[in-house]
């Protein structure tokens, strides 16, 4: 049987892409990763597997967290199973489908991260950490251009950012670090070695006592000033 784990994580989106490599990066004994996942069941059962493979332990949760009841389900699961939540990873976004509704990325990607952090607060003891994966062309929108079609993507993204930081004193107040962890691509595309550097600096920022405001993770060209 395993024993009854130290720390109690969930990652949003992990079914796939950086969520998925970041979900098994937590892989260790003593480590209990909710795999959230909103319809690939079998990428996400695929995932707890290879974090019980490596020695830790897994299970899934589907929820759509731009839905509030499948957000409450899942924080009333967290709280049921486990009783407190010692890292949450807001990795989760959308909105880069064209066909998508205009109000769809905002919905997810500053409304729902809001929700989501909100929600988990009552869970997470002092000493826990919240952090949230973005991209470069996202956090520094709209101060320097983005590719076609990124835009509105990059405005919701910046403002879950925003709405994340406004939350700092409440988050202070109950000792709960809160990181931004920003990446030259913070999706599926992004390729195998920069996804892998992602993910390590998102472990970390989940797990280390310091909770630096913001990391930047590659891109060094686009981070240098014109």
């Amino acid at each position: 049987m395993p024993t009854a784990p130290e720390r109690i994580v969930l990652v949003t989106g992990a079914s796939r892409g950086i969520g998925a490599e970041v979900a098994k990066r937590f892989a260790e004994p003593g480590t209990h990763v909710v795999v959230n996942y909103r319809e690939n069941t079998a990428c996400a059962d695929s995932v707890a597997e290879a974090i019980r493979r490596a020695g830790g332990q897994a299970c899934t949760f589907a929820a759509d967290i731009a839905d509030e009841a499948d957000t409450a389900a899942m924080i009333a699961a967290v709280r049921a199973h486990f009783g407190r939540l010692d890292a949450l990873v807001l990795n989760a976004s959308g909105g880069l489908d064209s066909c998508a509704d205009p109000g769809c990325a905002m919905r997810l990607n500053r409304d729902a991260q809001k929700r989501l952090a909100t929600a988990a607060m009552g869970l997470m003891p002092a000493g826990s950490r919240i952090v949230y994966v973005t991209s470069h062309q996202a956090h520094f929108f709209p101060d320097k251009a983005v590719p076609k079609g990124y835009a509105t993507f990059a405005v919701s993204k910046r403002a879950g950012e925003t709405a994340l930081y406004a939350m700092r004193s409440e988050l202070d107040h109950a000792g709960i670090g809160f990181t931004v962890v920003s990446g030259e691509m913070a999706d599926s595309t992004a390729p195998v070695g920069a996804a892998g550097e992602l993910a390590s600096a998102i472990v970390r920022a989940a797990t280390t006592a310091a909770s630096p405001g913001i990391v930047y993770v590659g891109g060094a060209d686009y981070l240098m000033t014109a």
